[in-house]
């Protein structure tokens, strides 16, 4: 691994967690939101609280007062983001996810993100929120509506990580990366949710892990 990227990451759109909070099922909050929302109205009451909600809360990694998401989140993203700039030839970003071969082994085992712990940083007049949207879906049994609650945090929220990864590879990453004001991270980024913009700063890294060894009589 020759090279480090440094990247700092600008919310452009809130982001939303994506750890579910075992405990908190929350069947009481719709129950008393409901006459409040015209879209939950009718289903609420036609198909009983129970059947509408579906999923806990899902919440941020928290330590102490502060939230974070980690490391794995950044490669989930460059596997994701990799596999549909592949899907799109004519595009520019493109060129380099076409080049690279067993593109999620190599994500895998041949880029390190770090630290383990990848700090949110708020905006000091912002806090976290909760967003709520419907999800619908058509099964055998017919249309099943169902109530998902995330906490989000806002847009202008900031993070800092580093990526290690062979000189080959620095393009290749920088075209994923730039491809996040697109599509982003957490849940329900389909909708535009955790899009963020990057600056970038390259610099040679040498790359030697810790020897450890014993004498053996």
């Amino acid at each position: 691994m020759s090279k480090r990227i440094s990247v700092k990451a600008v919310l452009m759109d809130g982001m939303l967690a994506t750890r579910p909070a075992n405990d908190e099922i929350y069947s009481k909050y719709v129950a008393s939101k409901a006459p409040d929302a015209p879209s939950f109205q009718e289903e609420v009451a036609s198909r009983g609280v129970d059947d509408v909600v579906d999923k806990a809360m899902c919440i941020f990694s928290r330590s102490g007062n502060n939230v974070f998401m980690w490391d794995y989140h950044i490669k989930g993203f460059f596997k994701e983001i990799c596999g549909a700039l592949r899907r799109m030839p004519s595009e520019d970003l493109a060129k380099t996810s076409l080049k690279v071969k067993a593109y999620k082994k190599i994500i895998d085992s041949s880029i390190a993100v770090f630290p383990r712990k990848i700090f949110l940083n708020i905006p000091e007049d912002e806090e976290i929120t909760v967003c709520e949207r419907p999800l619908r879906a058509e099964t055998p049994q017919g249309e099943r509506v169902a109530l998902a609650a995330s906490e989000e945090v806002p847009a202008g929220t900031t993070f800092e990580f580093e990526i290690l990864c062979d000189d080959s590879y620095v393009e290749w990453i920088l075209d994923m990366l730039d491809y996040g004001q697109y599509k982003g991270l957490g849940q329900w980024r389909n909708s535009g949710k955790g899009r963020f913009s990057v600056e970038t700063e390259i610099s040679k890294v040498s790359f030697r892990p810790e020897r450890r060894s014993r004498e053996i009589d």
